[in-house]
């Protein structure tokens, strides 16, 4: 458990960095946050809130708008959320 907590805490690191990059179009930054927000519920199990924030990025991970830094990013993320199941 305190395993998947590690993972998700460098989630929201990593996403954090996406949504301070005035780079990245708003509503990726926005996403970013929603997520991170998932993250931090902590009314559900660690494997939801994963879920829900994979949710989340998965939608918005094609953007054609998006830098390629980032998506390389957010699919860091979602590689790393994918370890936490419940």
């Amino acid at each position: 458990m305190e395993e998947y907590e590690e993972i998700i805490s460098g989630a929201i690191a990593q996403l954090e960095q996406i949504v301070n990059d005035t780079t990245v179009p708003r509503n990726i930054r926005r996403a970013a946050s929603n997520a991170i927000d998932a993250l931090e519920n902590k009314e559900h199990t660690p494997g939801v809130r994963a879920s829900n924030a994979i949710a989340i990025l998965d939608e918005i991970s094609n953007d054609p708008n998006m830098p390629i830094h980032t998506r390389t990013i957010i699919w860091s993320v979602i590689g790393e959320l994918e370890r936490v199941v419940d």
